[in-house]
């Protein structure tokens, strides 16, 4: 049986190994956004808008240990299979339920005892802060769903079940929309329970999703052994789950701390332009979902090809990456633009709040391109074992860029509302500066690991 990875051209093998993870990573968007398209249509709903807004960092930190986690027990457990090593898959399997445990314990504690605190530092309103609070205390303290789902679905990938990982997540993201209505407006006798309707609707299909990827995972994976003894830790297995698991941890992390560091500094000017800039991340996540997506799929079918030292495979795997990743951000671009109006229609916002959402979707999505650029190479520097530059690249365009110059024209420049769009350009300014940094990490990249690879 031929090995696609070796004979399929590769513009066809990244769109048919890409579309279902990309379908996949866009759907992890619609919890969020359905989210606050109920939300912000309710009473008061701007001031539950930007309620969400400030829970939603440690709702992404929470994703991005998880997830990361599992994608260090994916490439672990599928490593041990193809050598056929059951006890040490199994192993591996355990511990990553094991670590899954400890991630729920930490966020609940944080859900009991910091969740307060974490808001207050963002928000003096009153208002506010204890629907925040009450939000994100659900979401911590219900955590258990969206944590295992993270982990069961890396290990249902790593035996070759992804349609089955993501039977669960589409069935978890329809109870979301349909529960959504229902709790936070009251409908077919429920309490009209509002923002703490929004998270209990998050939270159950969460758990929903959890428990379909759990079942799936006992009544098909039959290469592993689930005894109890696999889930005690093992410090060497743990370590090697998280030296591949932390780069992308980090990675993740980096955008819930961007959104907490801009949320702050837009508060010194006004709230609109927190609930304006929260409103326009969850918007723009289906697009840049999509481009994670083939980051993801570009990851092994270079790190594949490398491996073989096909040189003229290589490169153009490199090409078509980068090619299709710009073009599906270059779309997202022309999408939004045009849809930008009618689509901050749709959330109810006050005459002010709306035209600052406009503004941040126009202005911040002619980035996307060069973002596309970004991080279709940063999963090239992953595959060439350059964890490094793939760091660069998010430290640049998450932080480093980021909060100097946002802070800069926020306080000197569009210190009120009157200028407050020049804020946005933020954005696009260190996507275009990262997108060169990475375009000559390339280059290096290029001349050192790839020019010289002989080909087969």
């Amino acid at each position: 049986m031929e090995n696609k990875m070796v004979t399929m051209p590769v513009n066809r093998l990244m769109i048919k190994m890409g579309l279902p993870i990309i379908i996949s990573m866009m759907l992890q968007a619609v919890y969020n956004i359905v989210d606050s398209a109920f939300v912000s249509n309710m009473e008061n709903g701007e001031s539950a808008l930007n309620a969400l807004t400030l829970a939603f960092p440690v709702q992404m930190l929470m994703v991005a240990v998880s997830i990361g986690t599992g994608v260090g027990v994916n490439v672990m457990l599928a490593r041990h299979l193809g050598e056929n090593n059951r006890e040490k898959a199994s192993r591996v399997a355990g511990n990553g339920i094991f670590l899954g445990l400890v991630i729920t314990v930490v966020f609940i504690l944080f859900g009991l005892l910091g969740v307060k605190s974490y808001i207050n530092s963002q928000t003096a309103d009153r208002e506010i802060s204890e629907m925040a609070v009450t939000y994100l205390r659900i979401c911590c303290i219900c955590c258990v769903g969206i944590v295992f789902f993270s982990i069961f679905e890396k290990l249902l990938q790593a035996t070759g079940f992804s349609i089955h990982s993501t039977i669960a997540q589409i069935t978890g993201a329809v109870v979301n929309i349909i529960l959504d209505p229902i709790m936070i407006y009251g409908l077919f006798g429920f309490p009209k329970w509002g923002v703490v309707g929004a998270a209990l609707a998050t939270v159950i299909g969460q758990i929903i999703s959890f428990m379909i990827a759990l079942f799936f995972y006992f009544k098909y994976n039959k290469n592993i052994s689930n005894d109890w003894q696999y889930i005690r830790p093992n410090g060497i297995t743990i370590k090697l789950i998280y030296q591949i698991g932390l780069p992308a941890i980090i990675a993740q992390a980096l955008m819930s701390i961007m959104t907490y560091g801009i949320n702050l500094i837009l508060g010194t000017v006004d709230t609109s332009l927190v609930t304006a800039y929260g409103l326009y991340y969850k918007i723009q996540q289906f697009v840049l979902f999509a481009a994670f997506g083939l980051r993801d799929t570009i990851t092994p079918i270079v790190s594949f090809t490398y491996g073989m030292k096909n040189n003229e495979r290589l490169k153009n795997s490199i090409k078509y990456g980068v090619l299709y990743t710009s073009a599906i951000m270059l779309v997202g671009t022309i999408l939004l633009e045009v849809i930008s109006q009618p689509l901050c229609s749709a959330f109810g916002l006050s005459g002010k709040t709306h035209l600052i959402c406009i503004s941040a979707i126009r202005i911040i999505s002619t980035g996307f391109f060069f973002a596309g650029i970004c991080l279709s190479l940063q999963g090239v520097f992953q595959s060439l074992n350059s964890g490094t530059a793939s760091l660069v690249v998010s430290l640049l365009r998450q932080l480093v860029l980021i909060f100097p110059v946002a802070w800069g024209l926020s306080r000197f420049i569009a210190p009120d509302l009157h200028n407050a769009w020049i804020i946005w350009l933020t954005f696009p300014v260190a996507e275009c500066i990262t997108s060169i940094v990475a375009v000559l990490m390339m280059k290096f990249l290029y001349k050192t690991k790839i020019r010289t690879l002989q080909g087969k």
